[in-house]
């Protein structure tokens, strides 16, 4: 097991946006609706981390969103989102027929989040994407089992909300 690093500063709570599209949608897309459900937190935060399923690890829309807010992009795999299945506020059938688990967004977020989070603004929608935000946020500073991927590494951005 890898020892876990804070990455809040204690003044301002971290928060995990996780996001999910169909393959092939608009960069502009996601991050207006990440921007939307960023405003839905409704206080000061500090973004710390995108996350999402593995199958979206080559997304270009995905980049796109952590190189715009500045954070690291992470994914985990199928079967790690599917054990957040009772956490998560808006299960859904048809998700987990096209991806083997019942939520994306919320489900990515909870997973980085960790055991005691909660969902801060449940799954939002847009035409090809959703998005969920989790707080508290841990997470492993290394890559620490094949299920899951970090894609980058960036410091933490203050965003306030407004």
């Amino acid at each position: 097991m890898t020892e876990a690093v804070q990455v809040n500063d204690g003044a301002t709570p971290s928060l995990v946006l996780g996001l999910g599209c169909e393959r092939g949608t608009a960069a502009a897309e996601v991050i207006g609706l990440a921007e939307e459900a960023l405003r839905a937190a409704g206080r000061d935060y500090r973004l710390a981390l995108i996350v999402s399923l593995d199958t979206r690890a080559e997304e270009p829309a995905m980049f796109a969103a952590a190189r715009h807010f500045e954070v690291p992009f992470r994914t985990f795999d199928a079967a790690t989102l599917e054990a957040e299945t009772p956490r998560l506020a808006n299960p859904s059938d048809v998700v987990f027929r096209h991806t083997g688990c019942h939520g994306v967004a919320e489900a990515a977020a909870l997973a980085a989040a960790g055991a005691g989070a909660r969902l801060v603004v449940p799954k939002m929608r847009s035409v090809r994407a959703t998005a969920a935000i989790a707080a508290p946020f841990q997470f492993d500073a290394k890559v620490s089992s094949e299920n899951e991927s970090v894609f980058s590494v960036a410091d933490p951005v203050v965003v306030r909300a407004g």
